[in-house]
């Protein structure tokens, strides 16, 4: 797909282009006076990188699923894997742009900043799952459906429409945004103090929930807007018209590529596991793959695979083959939208914007993907139990929370950790506290709580 099919200018109004030089900055949210510049050895996105890896939510992610039942005897992927496999292909991606770039602004005096965006990307990669709920993305609807359609619905009367927008719309993408930058209680300003265009990277859709299209596709909470503001201000993202003047931003340039990251692996990977849980034939993975490839450059795969036995050996060859080979074009097409990226004026995805026969291939895996690896049994049965053990976790927690004078309420509320302020007397920041315990258990905490709740279970006497 040519790259002016993929643009899509501004009718009405005249926005600047955003810059590189404002765009880079290692300024850290919460830390914003504070300088202690010691000769590090590690730039500060270096040191974002590394923070995320050592953290509890990062590790939390290991016991979350990603699309199929955490693993028995076969290993699939969770949500820790995932973020790192993401990191990996992120900061791939983000070396070839970087390399363009940094030719074409030879000679300005901030290009030396360009040599940081793979870093920036591959730590805002490892983040963008952080705040997803358990049990894959069934756990978000689970969250959004109690409040919409569920006991949650009742206290609609009682919170303001911006407050009711954010709980029907629950999106782990702004709970990713509210993980890393909110104080909880007993934590430092700042949250997880990282710098400022990481924390831009992570936002997928920078406005509120009141302004989002699409349910359950906005980039932070209404208790965030004034900490994003803060961020997109900084960095100089575009303010986009609102007629009643709502937060909507345009996307900081390196959403794209972190984004493009996680589509590739994702759609990859799950092809992949689908491969070893027997959901898909040999035959059909193989196919799919090696659509990505024509000419002399199917004819060196095929010639390659032949002197392979094992058959999950072929399909992980041809895995890294696909991965690689969407690498290039996503940044193609990346360098190709640069100025409509900058400018805030691009429409879509960058795989929606690569060459015609790889998006034809990348479209054709979506599409068996959605009709027999997201619909299998196994994978229904995870949405199934996962939408029960939430929604009645969160009824148990929201009436505590709400009554708190009653005896069982004292007692479940003494087990929710002391970073979340379930005992505030304002009700949002209860229920929020609420959820923010629910979106943080690991799929395994969440289980055996259920149980426990239940009387299914009892510590050993």
């Amino acid at each position: 797909m040519p790259a002016s099919a993929c643009r899509k200018k501004s009718a009405g109004f005249i926005i600047k282009a955003m810059d590189w030089e404002r765009l880079i900055s290692d300024k850290r949210f919460g830390l914003e006076d504070y300088d202690n510049r010691r000769g590090e050895t590690r730039s500060d996105f270096q040191r974002d990188y590394d923070r995320l890896v050592f953290s509890s939510p990062f590790r939390r992610l290991q016991n979350k699923t990603q699309v199929f039942p955490l693993p028995g005897s076969i290993f699939v992927h969770n949500r820790l894997t995932h973020s790192m496999e993401v990191a990996c292909v992120g900061r791939s991606l983000a070396r070839e742009v970087v390399i363009v770039l940094q030719k074409k602004y030879a000679g300005k005096p901030w290009v030396g900043k360009l040599a940081d965006i793979p870093d920036i990307v591959a730590a805002a990669c490892l983040a963008h799952d952080l705040g997803n709920p358990p049990f894959g993305h069934s756990g978000e609807k689970a969250i959004s459906s109690f409040f919409s359609e569920g006991p949650g619905a009742a206290l609609q009367a009682e919170l303001t429409p911006e407050q009711w927008s954010d709980l029907i719309n629950f999106e782990g993408n702004a709970n990713s945004f509210r993980q890393l930058t909110h104080q909880f209680q007993g934590r430092r300003p700042g949250g997880f103090a990282m710098t400022y265009s990481m924390l831009a990277s992570i936002v997928k859709y920078p406005y509120e929930s009141r302004v989002a299209l699409k349910p359950n596709k906005f980039g932070f909470f209404c208790t965030e807007k004034e900490s994003f503001l803060r961020i997109a201000t900084e960095l100089g993202l575009k303010r986009l018209p609102d007629p009643e003047e709502r937060m909507n931003f345009a996307r900081h340039p390196l959403v794209y590529l972190v984004e493009a990251a996680d589509d590739i692996c994702y759609e990859v990977m799950d092809l992949e596991d689908a491969h070893k849980l027997k959901i898909l034939s040999h035959t059909e993975v193989v196919d799919l793959m090696l659509n990505f490839f024509s000419g002399a450059d199917r004819n060196h795969r095929l010639e390659v695979m032949a002197r392979i036995a094992d058959p999950n050996e072929k399909v992980g060859y041809l895995r890294s083959c696909v991965i690689g080979r969407l690498v290039d074009c996503c940044a193609e097409a990346f360098v190709a939208n640069e100025q409509e990226i900058l400018d805030g004026t691009f429409s879509g995805s960058l795989l929606s914007c690569i060459r015609p026969a790889e998006r034809a291939a990348y479209e054709e895996c979506n599409r068996v993907s959605w009709a027999k690896i997201y619909s299998a049994p196994d994978v229904v049965d995870i949405e199934l139990a996962g939408n029960r053990i939430i929604t009645f976790l969160m009824q148990k927690l929201i009436h505590a929370v709400r009554y708190p004078e009653l005896n069982y309420s004292r007692l479940l509320l003494s087990k929710v950790p002391e970073q979340y302020n379930v005992h505030s007397p304002d009700l949002f920041t209860k229920v929020q506290a609420a959820v923010d315990h629910v979106a943080s258990m690991t799929d395994v905490y969440a289980l055996d709580l259920y149980r426990r709740l239940n009387g299914q279970t009892l510590p050993a006497v």
